[in-house]
């Protein structure tokens, strides 16, 4: 058996492949109980660097993956892993988390219409969407959500990790999104707010409250 290489902190990158489209689906990383328990249970199980602990794609969405082969780089310092998905990859209800194009003719959706999309599972809730399971929950689990994406984006930011913290803000941003539409407010009465505040520096709501 390959003997993975894991790094200072313990960790290998694991690429995530849809074995039957070869589609990317995400990037995460694995410590050795998470790729133990994955090689046992056939389930990807990763390690949060954020939260600093083991999760299993799908324990809370039910969009498991399912490990069909992986397969280590020539260094043995990185891992791809092809699986079987039972739903959408990214918790954003999209079949993967890679939608943004930094180079290309390829479009990428817009914050409108990822909202139009979240505002669709709401209104028609689909199975395995993770989306339509918070809604399924309601305002408590939304708010709690929006919590510790809120502490997450904290944490990356504090460790100076100018990835984790676009990573972070981005779960931030979706999840308020799904708020949004928890609450019926539209992207117009946010852009509406915003626009209000072109004198930066000024306290708002310190004036307001005297």
């Amino acid at each position: 058996m390959v003997q993975v290489r894991f790094d200072k902190q313990g960790l290998v990158p694991v690429i995530v492949q849809d074995v039957e489209t070869n589609e990317v689906l995400t990037l995460a990383y694995m410590n050795q109980e998470s790729l133990t328990l994955t090689l046992k249970d056939r389930l990807m199980t990763f390690y949060s660097r954020s939260r600093q602990e083991l999760w299993r794609k799908g324990e809370t969405s039910g969009n498991y993956q399912h490990l069909v082969s992986l397969t280590a780089d020539c260094d043995q310092d990185a891992l791809v892993a092809k699986v079987k998905k039972d739903g959408p990859a990214c918790h954003t209800g999209t079949e993967s988390c890679f939608t943004e194009v930094l180079y290309g003719t390829e479009s990428s959706p817009t914050i409108d219409a990822l909202y139009e999309l979240i505002k669709g599972r709401k209104d028609t809730p689909q199975e395995g969407s993770y989306t339509s399971y918070l809604f399924e929950k309601g305002s408590e689990k939304i708010l709690k959500k929006i919590g510790e994406e809120a502490t997450e984006v904290v944490i990356g930011a504090m460790k100076e990790d100018r990835q984790e913290t676009v990573y972070e803000i981005a779960d931030l941003a979706y999840h308020t999104l799904v708020l949004m539409a928890e609450m019926g407010i539209e992207l117009a009465a946010i852009r509406q707010e915003l626009a209000k505040r072109h004198v930066v520096d000024k306290k708002v709501k310190q004036e307001r409250m005297q």
